[in-house]
């Protein structure tokens, strides 16, 4: 078989200065870009965590893990006995709803972000920002929201 002629390849860079010389170069800049570049933006777009009365019994959230309470925006964790931790239930990577809570951590399947039951802080995946604290009062065995 002969040898095949394979044409020239175009580098992303030389294809970008080509386009810079037709005054193409921004608006494909700017469809690469996104809020990825930029760090963890949604977060700050995140809903107020909302209850009418209590978020949950004291009973209800298992030590060493949590509840993902979806409709009031919050999750709450017990990291050590008699501890009670509330976070927005939003990932502060893309604004998605955080999907899973064990011992392991706060999880959220969108991107693979993983958080600390203790202090909401990233612990692996893409989120580099804690997931925001929500305040709660814990009294006669049940969690509100302060």
């Amino acid at each position: 078989m002969a040898d095949a002629v394979r044409p020239p390849c175009l580098s992303r860079r030389r294809a970008l200065s080509g386009a810079a010389t037709l005054g193409l170069a921004a608006p494909v800049l700017a469809a690469c870009g996104g809020s990825d570049s930029a760090g963890d933006s949604p977060a700050s777009a995140a809903p107020s965590p909302q209850a009418d009365g209590p978020l949950a019994a004291t009973a209800d959230v298992p030590v060493g893990s949590g509840v993902i309470l979806e409709e009031q925006g919050v999750v709450l964790t017990q990291p050590t006995e008699g501890d009670f931790k509330a976070f927005s239930s939003i990932c502060t990577h893309q604004g998605c709803p955080v999907t899973g809570i064990d011992e392991a951590g706060i999880s959220c399947t969108c991107h693979g972000s993983l958080f600390s039951l203790d202090t909401g802080e990233p612990e692996s995946g893409p989120a580099s920002s804690p997931l925001p604290a929500v305040e709660v009062t814990v009294e006669g065995g049940e969690i509100s929201l302060a």
